[in-house]
């Protein structure tokens, strides 16, 4: 039989071994048997005696904690038997923190070790009380997009919402004797890199490994769920055109409910603590979304895409985000990740695990990326009055003449009254007209 997750095969006894023991002790319990070969076969041990009283003083002593230590014989070969059971309560030893994971030992540093003890203590770093941050501080944008969202997901009632913001806040349990947990200060605080730095989201465009273009998105977790979605889709990405009879059709190459979800996740479980924005990298046919976070201990990229409970970093952000309508409470939202990607016609993501971050990889569908324009830019001689604020208007205009004014807005990063009004400068000098009505027309280049 091979080593496994709870069980170890040692040829003899050494003081080290007492780091497996609390490893067991920190994870599942198992068992260590000595006088065995890594194979489990059993060549026996000379000192059966000494040990079994040697092995359990040390392991109270060192571990503080108690295991059964059995003798046991087969074909005349006397082995050791070590029964660790899983503990509550975290074990060291000498100060060091292992756990065991598959069929290894390891020992327990930084983020990984911060996850373990919360777990093990009840714990967790987004309920902990901040001080200097009193409701009053908090910020009303990011309640009436709570209020507006929980009453549209059905979530809570016109009633539940029609109380103060303190109120609401006890009811969403963010405060603690009057202090507010630091999961209400990131969902409803306009600036919460006052108190946690890098509490922000980075976008950026690339072409290989040059940098395009890029965007930070600041506020408190609703403003940036809020607004993140958005942003992606009407300045980062194109939408391949079709039509069907007289209805157009736009497929994005990467699928919106899909998206959506994943940056959600990320907002949820990020490791805030690290002072590390969630990072968002766009490409032609890939898209990375990035954010410091550990999984549950025990879990894999494999346990994420299947069927599991709901484990979030954050459990307290989670709740507010439950309730906003914005995820599920069942462990379903990697499942509607793939769903969505499976819908479009694209592969599943990819879960790629880099020490203390989670990064989820997507491939864009094919068929949908828009690789070159649809038509020439406009020639010099038609553009030759115009600033290049009118230009950039009008090749996009030209490149899809149903683009909404938000839609440029959001790929030139200028508001939707400078699009107004370049617009009007280019009616206004006989460049394009609108055919059609103001909701189903589309501008022509005259």
């Amino acid at each position: 039989m091979a080593e496994d997750q709870n069980i170890e095969w040692k040829e003899s006894w050494r003081d080290e071994y007492l780091k497996w023991i609390c490893g067991f002790a920190n994870a599942q319990g198992g068992k260590i048997y000595i006088g065995t070969k890594d194979d489990g076969t059993i060549i026996g041990v000379k000192n059966s005696k000494r040990l079994l009283e040697d092995i359990p003083n040390k392991i109270q002593n060192k571990l503080g904690i108690v295991a059964d230590v059995n003798l046991l014989s087969e074909k005349g070969l006397e082995y050791i038997e070590i029964v660790v059971n899983p503990w509550a309560f975290p074990v060291n030893c000498d100060g060091e923190y292992h756990y065991r994971s598959g069929s290894t030992k390891q020992q327990l540093r930084g983020n990984a070790l911060t996850n373990f003890l919360m777990v093990k203590t009840g714990i967790k770093w987004d309920a902990a009380t901040v001080s200097n941050i009193s409701v009053l501080d908090l910020d009303k944008e990011s309640f009436d997009i709570f209020r507006r969202e929980a009453f549209r997901s059905g979530r809570m009632t016109k009633e539940d919402l029609n109380i103060s913001n303190e109120e609401l806040l006890e009811k969403l349990d963010l405060l603690v004797d009057g202090k507010l947990k630091r999961a209400g200060v990131l969902c409803f605080y306009r600036v919460p890199e006052k108190i946690i730095g890098g509490c922000y989201i980075k976008i950026g465009k690339f072409e290989g490994s040059e940098l395009l273009y890029q965007d930070e998105i600041h506020g408190s977790l609703l403003i940036m769920a809020d607004r993140v979605i958005d942003l992606i889709y009407l300045k980062y990405l194109k939408a391949a055109v079709s039509y069907y009879k007289e209805t157009r059709v736009e497929t994005y190459p990467f699928a919106r409910d899909a998206i959506r979800e994943a940056v959600f996740n990320a907002l949820i479980h990020c490791n805030w603590a690290d002072n590390v924005p969630i990072q968002i990298r766009i490409e032609e046919d890939k898209m990375f979304i990035s954010n410091c976070s550990m999984l549950p201990f025990g879990w894999t990229a494999e346990t994420l895409l299947g069927i599991h409970t709901s484990k979030p970093y954050n459990p307290d952000i989670a709740r507010v985000f439950y309730r906003a309508g914005y995820i599920e409470s069942w462990g379903r939202g990697i499942q509607k990740i793939c769903d969505a990607c499976k819908k479009l016609g694209t592969k599943e993501p990819e879960y790629i695990l880099h020490g203390e971050d989670i990064m989820v990889k997507f491939v864009a569908l094919q068929s949908a990326k828009v690789t070159e324009k649809v038509t020439e830019k406009v020639t010099e001689k038609v553009t030759e009055n115009l600033t290049e604020s009118d230009k950039k208007v009008l090749d996009i205009l030209i490149e899809n003449p149903y683009a909404t004014y938000m839609e440029i807005a959001g790929r030139l990063n200028i508001s939707r009254k400078t699009v107004s009004y370049r617009i009007k400068l280019l009616k206004d000098k006989g460049i394009i007209t609108r055919v059609g009505s103001a909701k189903k027309g589309y501008w022509k280049q005259i």
